[in-house]
């Protein structure tokens, strides 16, 4: 799975996100979001660049279960799940260095 991001659905979510034996950050975002669409090519290179984390987006439009599930009230938000839980949130787009360094304690 590493090397590209993976897509999650209301449908897929438990299956893909809780059940993974990896920490899973999910990205919240929206075709209409312009923050949501500055930050895609910093998760895809996060993707491409560590496998042991897996990079996940859910539309929030197509999916809004798990968007109201998690609370999600503004994008771009990005969920770190660890053993079916969120273990920490970031909220609005930044650098890819910026989410890196949110993501070190799940990145080797």
């Amino acid at each position: 799975m590493a090397g590209a991001t993976v897509t999650v659905t209301d449908d897929n979510f438990e299956e893909v996100v809780l059940k993974s034996d990896k920490p899973v950050l999910v990205d919240f975002w929206a075709t209409w979001c312009g923050p949501c669409r500055q930050i895609a090519p910093s998760l895809e290179a996060i993707a491409a660049e560590h496998d042991e984390i897996v990079i996940a987006k859910l539309n929030t439009d197509e999916n809004p279960a798990t968007t109201a599930k998690y609370g999600v009230m503004s994008i771009p938000t990005m969920n770190v799940y660890k053993d079916g839980e969120v273990v920490k949130t970031i909220v609005g787009a930044k650098p890819k260095a910026a989410i890196e360094r949110d993501l070190a304690d799940y990145l080797a």
